[in-house]
């Protein structure tokens, strides 16, 4: 079956965020992290932090290590060495399915439920914010029309919403974003950003990894450069 087109939401403005409990220290923060596969040195050591309100957006050619570390952040691959704190405390497994919303390449959805259906069971594993259900999340990354359209249905972009939409219900304060801007057009570009900007600003953090192809968005950043793995 060919991909569904999507009739893109244009709201005027994102509807408000509630607010994620704000953190007396930095949301996350680094120390010495180092990370080789086989032998080979990946990245690190790494040092640095991502404050409340604050976007850090991870640069670096192909092989530099950006989806990697974010991998590790996120408690999906083991460092080599190194302290990863998340609010102030040494990063467990449940410090991280509480703290963490991790956006990567692939979808994670499964493909014969529908849209709607994948956001509800996600918020079943990982809460969600006060009344911020599914049929919302949707009509908030332009899906409405769409909550049960099967997801092998849909392009990759769409499928990008559909990961879009489960960040935007997430009650963690801090998103791990890898290449965000992927699979989307302009308006999708547009949609990132913004709701970066309200997640920001509702007392949220962000780690996004990008090749420098899109500008930043509007937000107080910083930039970490990742050199290519020899």
């Amino acid at each position: 079956m060919g991909a569904v087109q999507a009739r893109v939401a244009r709201p005027l403005e994102l509807p408000h965020m509630p607010d994620v409990a704000v953190a007396a220290s930095p949301l996350l923060a680094v120390r010495a992290l180092t990370f080789s596969r086989d032998e080979t040195p990946i990245f690190g050591p790494l040092d640095f932090s991502v404050d409340v309100g604050e976007a850090l957006l991870v640069q670096g050619d192909n092989g530099a290590g950006k989806t990697t570390l974010l991998r590790v952040l996120a408690g999906l691959l083991r460092a080599d060495r190194g302290e990863v704190e998340v609010d102030g405390r040494r990063a467990d497994a449940g410090s991280r399915a509480r703290q963490i919303a991790y956006l990567g390449h692939l979808p994670g959805l499964k493909a014969d439920l529908g849209a709607s259906q994948n956001l509800e069971f996600l918020a079943g594993l990982h809460g969600q914010r006060a009344s911020q259900p599914a049929g919302l999340a949707l009509e908030v990354v332009g899906l409405t029309g769409f909550e049960h359209a099967p997801v092998r249905t849909l392009s990759a972009g769409q499928k990008k919403r559909v990961g879009l939409a489960r960040l935007w219900q997430s009650p963690a304060p801090l998103w791990l974003l890898d290449e965000p801007y992927a699979n989307l057009d302009l308006e999708g570009i547009t949609l990132v950003n913004r709701m970066v900007e309200a997640h920001l600003a509702s007392g949220g953090g962000a780690l996004l990894t990008t090749h420098g192809a899109y500008a930043a968005p509007p937000v107080r950043t910083r930039m970490l450069l990742l050199g290519a793995a020899p």
